[in-house]
């Protein structure tokens, strides 16, 4: 095998628990496809979440309660193709592990085996969902919680707000986080949270913390590609910055292209086959 074929070392869940013990920052996106799932990938993330939230950027969707099983097993399958580094973290869908933890089980393996993937990510930590992810632990399924603001819970926490600045709600914050952390979870995701909060948090858990909305005093941030990509201007939440503006540089090459189609510029004598 010539060193050039080499595969670059692969990203598990041992080696976020070692870059928190090192306190190096831990770096997650979304992806949804092979070609960007490939392009992050190669650009050095840790982690590649296939996220429910394609729902709002590839189903143009409100929430991501509609979101299926299939949807992100068929996600997922293609960015595990695009991947050879990172961490492949999958989303399970709502009431794909609510009912029962036998399902919780059957699906989260489902995700695994038919795509891939290495892990799971659920939303939730109280004591049901502790439980459900302790089970999924122990049948072999690495998990990523997620707590704070958790889009599918959006309508029973009254829409899209900070977690957390209340007293109670910060309490039951820290709870949740050390229950999930007892249960196995490998790491967990904060979103919409304090920065005060997030930063406790990062410093009393045994397991990575990384925020969206959290502030900068976590162990890694995550967030969705196309926000940050500039492709979703409709998106301008405060913990938002946009590192490209693709949306205007794709409507600009759209544009050329149809001027150049009805202009008969396109294609010249060097795009035609003799």
């Amino acid at each position: 095998m010539s060193s050039g074929s080499l595969r670059p070392p692969r990203v598990g869940v041992r080696t976020l628990a070692e870059m928190k013990a090192r306190g190096e920052p831990i770096v997650a996106l979304t992806a949804y496809d092979y070609l960007f799932a490939r392009l992050v990938d190669e650009a050095g993330v840790d982690v590649v979440l296939v996220g429910d939230s394609l729902a709002n950027v590839v189903q143009g969707l409100e929430t991501t309660l509609p979101v299926t099983l299939d949807d992100m097993i068929y996600h997922a399958r293609a960015v595990v193709r695009g991947v050879q580094r990172a961490l492949v973290v999958v989303d399970l869908p709502f009431l794909s592990y609510h009912v029962s933890v036998a399902d919780a089980i059957r699906n989260a393996g489902r995700v695994l085996k038919e795509s891939g993937a290495q892990a799971v990510k659920l939303e939730g930590g109280h004591a049901a969902m502790a439980e459900t992810i302790a089970a999924l632990v122990r049948a072999g399924i690495p998990v990523m919680a997620h707590l704070g603001f958790t889009p599918q819970s959006v309508h029973a926490l009254g829409g899209y707000r900070v977690q957390g600045r209340a007293e109670g709600e910060a309490q039951r914050l820290r709870e949740e986080a050390r229950a999930v952390a007892a249960a196995g979870a490998f790491a967990v995701v904060l979103e919409l949270v304090p920065g005060a909060l997030a930063g406790e948090l990062r410093r009393t858990l045994p397991i990575p913390t990384i925020g969206i909305g959290a502030g900068p005093d976590c162990d890694g941030q995550i967030l969705v590609l196309h926000d940050m990509l500039g492709l979703n201007p409709d998106f301008q939440p405060k913990f938002l910055r946009r590192f490209a503006e693709l949306g205007d540089a794709v409507r600009q090459a759209v544009a050329e292209y149809a001027a150049a189609v009805r202009r008969r510029e396109y294609p010249g004598p060097e795009h035609t086959f003799g």
